[in-house]
């Protein structure tokens, strides 16, 4: 059995999910026996069942569930949410072992799960891969560490550093980057559980901060600002003066938002860079000049890769 291995598999199929499980993180499970994979799961839309779960439901004689081994990117829920403790249903099933990627920190959870299934008879081991589980929960990590969703910063740029122009003849957005680019922007959009602009780009592009091109999964729309055209589904910030990075921050760890994609403008996406609280920003540089126009944000950051999508260049900078 190789653990490694079929941890990875888990956790690509969470991956497979991601997007589709807010506020629930994007676990992925199996279920091993007899040298091969009899069943797997992850987790289903809110109020669905949980990757555990849907791995057991797969599986298709429930006798062969009996000693055999669960894998998981998460430590199991213990606790009666919307759906009951996916470590009772474990416990029944008869399973033999439960290898864990990484623990829960949540506070309903946070190694109850664990002690649950040890406390009745099963083997338990915990930290398989768990670096790269913990990778693929981030959003959920994130949301329950620090008390904010993760962040990611987008923009596009440029070859000589600016974002937007000073003057337009229209209200809709000035592409920079080509359409492959921003076609991967809608594929980001919605993997995220939020976007979030500023008013004035509201204002200045009436942009429709959907997935149209990818698959119409989207994200919540936070607006921060009083703009002069509303819309009905959109989650509106105000506030009298500049909003400081708590307040905003604090708004959306209310909301349970998970994740967020911060896509302008200068001043929204400065706030974030300024006061340091962001996870890492997805930059793409056109070979194209503007001239003139409004300046790029400035960022220090770990670069993790850099890599051309026809004639742009994306980089993707983490926060360290």
């Amino acid at each position: 059995m190789n653990y490694n291995s079929l941890m990875q598999r888990c956790i690509d199929l969470g991956n497979s999910a991601l997007g589709f499980t807010y506020p629930n993180p994007n676990v992925g499970a199996l279920i091993f026996k007899n040298g091969k994979i009899i069943g797997e799961g992850f987790t289903g839309s809110h109020g669905k069942n949980h990757a555990e779960i849907n791995a057991i439901e797969s599986v298709n004689h429930k006798d062969d569930l009996e000693n055999s081994t669960l894998f998981v990117t998460l430590e199991p829920c213990s606790h009666y949410g919307k759906t009951p403790p996916c470590t009772k249903k474990i416990i029944e099933s008869k399973i033999k072992t439960v290898v864990i990627g990484c623990e829960d920190p949540n506070i309903l959870v946070n190694g109850s799960g664990i002690e649950m299934l040890k406390n009745n008879n099963l083997d338990v081991k915990v930290g398989v891969l768990e670096k790269k589980c913990f990778e693929s929960l981030k959003r959920f990590m994130t949301f329950q560490k620090k008390d904010r969703p993760y962040i990611i910063l987008k923009w596009a740029e440029s070859l000589d550093g600016i974002i937007s122009p000073n003057n337009k003849n229209d209200n809709r957005p000035v592409w920079i980057s080509n359409e492959i680019s921003r076609q991967l922007v809608h594929k980001w959009r919605s993997q995220e559980h939020a976007i979030l602009v500023g008013s004035k780009t509201i204002d200045s592009d009436n942009p429709l901060l959907d997935t149209r091109n990818w698959n119409k999964n989207n994200p919540i729309k936070v607006i921060i600002g009083n703009p002069k055209k509303k819309d009905k589904n959109a989650k509106y910030i105000f506030d009298d003066c500049d909003l400081e990075i708590k307040t905003i921050t604090k708004y959306l760890h209310e909301k349970n938002i998970q994740s967020v994609l911060i896509e302008g403008g200068k001043k929204t996406l400065d706030t974030f860079i300024n006061n340091g609280i962001w996870d890492e920003a997805r930059i793409f540089k056109s070979q194209n000049k503007m001239y003139e126009g409004i300046s790029a944000p400035k960022i220090i950051g770990l670069k993790l890769s850099e890599k051309k999508i026809k004639k742009d260049t994306l980089s993707i900078i983490k926060n360290c």
